[in-house]
């Protein structure tokens, strides 16, 4: 149905999010090398956004009439915007990345192709190729191969073509760059007081001939190429399927799902690109694309550092936490009061050690916890593991679904499994979206609860670069509820009732509903009426009437909002008493506060949940009150500092243009991430 409120479209939204990561990558006043690592996010971002969005439009599009109707606009035409205004962010990019070139040039670092090596490096390189590269390369002939094989769309590949001598017949090759295995950029031997990085594309290009010694090699040339595929998971209902099998049988389909978009070098002869298209049977609904030299540049992410630590954002120490720090006994502490870590100010060791704490404790009969995501050499799947071994129950949500996570997860969920723990890989037709964990402990013939609820997954790499909160709490009016919870996880046929926590989808909108109406009610009675909001998106429609209504009763409300948003703010008759702001700096911003004045008895809440429609109504999420008053004016006072930010918050608009915030006169720099810091070193220095 056409929306009657209005409407910012949220693939466009999630454009201009996109748009301040490229800020980032241009901005003179943010180190080079982190320019670099904003480059490759841009383009990881690009990457999930066609592999899940456009996808998604492309699907909407077979619907038309309907589409627009269920919708309330037309999928080709957001396409034919979006394609608008990716040209206009490809040409910044491409803009951005010769300016970084440039600068990392003045700072005597070279990156060079294999056309600019002399014979030293030239050896280097060979020798590299021979003993590093050559085995981890697999080519496909093309000639004489019916079907064409199938390309991966994390993967980027050399295109290959030459020639044998006393012919002129062409021969096609593929090779896939190994990029899984070895890292993208190759530091060559210094070169008296400068340094060279040769993309290992680059090196693989040097040695052509080597690879394809058998032949007797005229001419040979290769230009790099990548797919993007559909990544939505169409998820078998079929009975006789387990749910982890059918997860496994969609994961395959994806690896073979309709390409959307298939990226080439601009250099590239027509036609050997025509080649390519016939062999690979696309049609007009792949977009291709002409790109540079190199594609996937996602990579920029782990470009080396060089030891040039002035080109870094400085190292930030993690503040210690005064009632952790050096404690014999977090449990002991919580049963004390509520604990608050702020990542990354924080270190996530702290909650490392509350779970190798309880692997280890006598008293402690069980361990529950959700997983969404976890890293890769998992600490948290460690001290579950070591608690299994001391004779512990637990007993882990570990949500499959996690998009581009799967298969680790299913990896991770067989692990813990087979080492005894009790697995529940997710809940039909609900995604567990939720950070919570939950320690059982028996305390003189009773068992009492110990939770940790929080905003970010239990992921040690991600909580060195996003911000997030966590409670840690032994309120048992809380714990409770989070044990309610898990009996939900095991059996999912008797829903809980909820009077502290907010949990999606049984009472997480109508909560939140009744906060803001709540806020209404007090406006119009004449008294002080706030809102003030953190979260990564916000588009849900229900949700945005309702802040609208909100708007109209006179209340102020602000929003922090990192992503997309789909309000439109400062509107008249609509949203004139609504601000909103977008931070994106070093870390990523990703924490979930919500503040409601209340009559001067301010309700601060955090959790794991957006106000999109997936989380409200097809996720289970965890919202969390705030109970500790000292606790709830940090956070505040985290907010406030937020909102301050001059330097790195942008103001959100009807035009999507991603204005900075103008200092003035009145005003001093202000780096929220950095205030942020210095409130929190100092708050603990005093305690």
């Amino acid at each position: 149905m056409q929306p009657t409120i209005p409407i910012i479209n949220r693939e466009l939204s999630w454009l201009s999010f996109n748009e301040r990561v490229l800020q980032e990558a241009e901005s003179d006043t943010v180190p080079i090398l982190e320019r670099l690592k904003f480059l490759g996010i841009y383009s990881n971002n690009l990457d999930e956004f066609f592999r899940v969005r456009i996808a998604t439009l492309r699907r909407m599009v077979d619907f038309k009439k309907q589409a627009k109707e269920e919708l309330g606009f037309s999928p080709e035409k957001i396409l034919d915007a979006i394609q608008l205004k990716l040209k206009s962010l490809q040409k910044r990019y491409s803009k951005a990345y010769e300016n970084i070139l440039k600068a990392l040039e003045q700072e005597n670092i070279f990156i060079i192709n294999e056309t600019q090596l002399d014979k030293k490096q030239g050896a280097y390189v060979k020798k590299y190729f021979q003993e590093k590269v050559r085995l981890e390369i697999f080519p496909i002939v093309l000639d004489k191969i019916k079907t064409f094989p199938v390309l991966q769309d994390a993967s980027i590949y050399l295109a290959v073509r030459f020639t044998q001598k006393k012919s002129t017949e062409k021969h096609y090759a593929l090779i896939e760059v190994p990029t899984n295995s070895l890292s993208r950029f190759v530091v060559l031997p210094p070169k008296n007081d400068q340094q060279y990085i040769l993309f290992l594309d680059d090196v693989i290009r040097y040695n052509l001939k080597s690879i394809f010694q058998i032949y007797d090699i005229n001419k040979i040339e290769a230009y790099t190429i990548k797919f993007t595929r559909d990544a939505e998971l169409d998820v078998d209902n079929d009975v006789s399927l387990t749910f982890m099998e059918s997860i496994e049988k969609s994961l395959k389909k994806r690896k073979t799902a309709e390409a959307l978009r298939f990226v080439y070098d601009s250099k590239m002869p027509k036609d050997f690109q025509q080649y390519l298209i016939q062999k690979m049977k696309l049609d007009d609904t792949t977009q291709t694309f002409a790109g540079t030299r190199y594609h996937n540049f996602k990579d920029f992410i782990r470009f080396p550092t060089l030891g040039k630590s002035h080109l870094l954002n400085p190292i930030q120490q993690h503040i210690p936490h005064p009632e952790l720090e050096g404690t014999r006994s977090i449990l002991n502490k919580m049963k004390t009061k509520d604990i608050l870590l702020y990542y990354p100010y924080h270190a996530f060791d702290y909650f490392l050690d509350l779970l190798r704490e309880a692997a280890i404790d006598p008293n402690v009969s069980h361990i529950r916890i959700t997983l969404y995501r976890v890293a890769r050499n998992s600490h948290v799947i460690k001290s579950l593991i070591t608690a299994l071994h001391n004779g512990k129950d637990v007993t882990v949500l570990i949500e499959i679904r996690a998009r581009f996570d799967e298969e680790a997860n299913l990896y991770w969920a067989s692990v813990l499994r087979d080492a005894g723990a009790k697995v529940i890989p997710g809940i039909s037709g609900l995604k567990v979206h939720s950070k919570l964990c939950l320690i059982t402990r028996r305390e003189k013939g009773n068992k009492v609860y110990y939770a940790g609820i929080g905003t970010g997954n239990f992921h040690e790499k991600t909580a060195r670069i996003y911000t997030d909160a966590m409670l840690l709490t032994s309120k048992q009016i809380i714990t409770t509820e989070a044990r309610q919870l898990f009996a939900f996880f095991d059996k999912n046929y008797s829903v809980p009732k909820f009077n502290q926590l907010l949990v999606a989808p049984f009472n997480l909108r109508a909560k939140i509903y009744a906060l803001i109406q709540r806020e209404i009610k007090h406006a119009k009675t004449g008294k002080k009426a706030e809102i003030f909001m953190k979260m990564n998106s916000l588009v849900d429609e229900a949700m945005i009437q309702k802040l609208y209504e909100a708007n109209q009763a006179g209340v102020s409300i602000r929003l922090i909002v990192r992503g997309i948003n789909s309000l439109v703010p400062q509107l008249s008759g609509f949203s004139e008493n609504i601000q909103a702001i977008s931070i994106v700096d070093k870390f990523l911003e990703h924490s979930r506060i919500f503040i409601f004045h209340n009559n001067e008895k301010p309700e601060v809440f955090i959790g794991s949940a957006d106000l999109m429609t997936r989380n409200l109504d097809h996720r289970i999420e965890v919202i969390t009150p705030i109970l500790d008053g000292k606790i709830k004016k940090q956070l505040t006072k985290i907010m406030e500092l937020q909102w301050k930010d001059n330097q790195k918050a942008r103001i959100f608009n009807m035009t999507q243009d991603n204005t900075f915030r103008v200092v003035t006169k009145q005003e001093l720099p202000a780096r929220s991430q950095d205030t942020t810091y210095h409130l929190l070193e100092n708050y603990y220095s005093k305690k």
